[in-house]
């Protein structure tokens, strides 16, 4: 977190969260209001990426100075894009590089999740080629029947990371976070 964001936080303790204002797609942009307008603004947007945070909860926030600012999630609290370094590396949206890929997973819909030393993510879309070439079949069949029912084990890069299958319904409590945070009610 940045340290004027901190000072900031500390000269003004009370000003009250925001709700509803800033998402995450798909992909790992940055909308604010209600018509999603993509913030396209460079300094924002890494102002945003370094002071992006998790509660003990699970729920993702943005500190913006003293407020709090709740992110809406598309899908997952981080968007991967591969690396394209040797050995195998993925990079959140938020520029920073993971050092441990701790699980590999799929959904129903083919969408690919990564759990890094970061928290869980999704695989950018547009990297899904390059990532679709580092999944192996452990029986050495064509990654296209693998995905064919009935699911047939898949590991992942050189270190061979078990591909898990996970119900796209179950990701939050699967992988510990929650796209929408709660407003805390006020006393009226």
């Amino acid at each position: 977190m940045d340290d004027a964001v901190v000072r900031a936080m500390a000269r003004w303790p009370d000003v009250p969260d925001c709700h509803g204002w800033l998402a995450l797609t798909r992909r790992g942009e940055w909308r604010v209001g209600a018509q999603r307008e993509r913030i396209a603004h460079a300094g924002l947007t890494e102002f945003i990426n370094r002071n992006y945070l998790p509660d003990a909860g699970g729920a993702w926030y943005f500190q913006n100075g003293p407020q709090r600012v709740w992110v809406s999630l598309d899908y997952t609290p981080l968007v991967y894009r591969l690396e394209p370094t040797l050995p195998v590396q993925f990079a959140a949206h938020t520029g920073t590089t993971a050092q441990t890929i701790r699980r590999i997973l799929v959904d129903e819909l083919g969408s690919l999740l990564v759990v890094t030393d970061l928290g869980p993510g999704l695989v950018d879309d547009r990297d899904l080629p390059a990532a679709l070439q580092l999944l192996r079949s452990t029986t050495g069949r064509p990654i296209e029947e693998a995905f064919a029912a009935p699911y047939e084990d898949l590991k992942f890069g050189p270190e061979e990371i078990v591909v898990e299958s996970l119900a796209s319904s179950s990701i939050e409590s699967t992988l510990g976070f929650r796209r929408r945070a709660t407003p805390i009610p006020t006393d009226s």
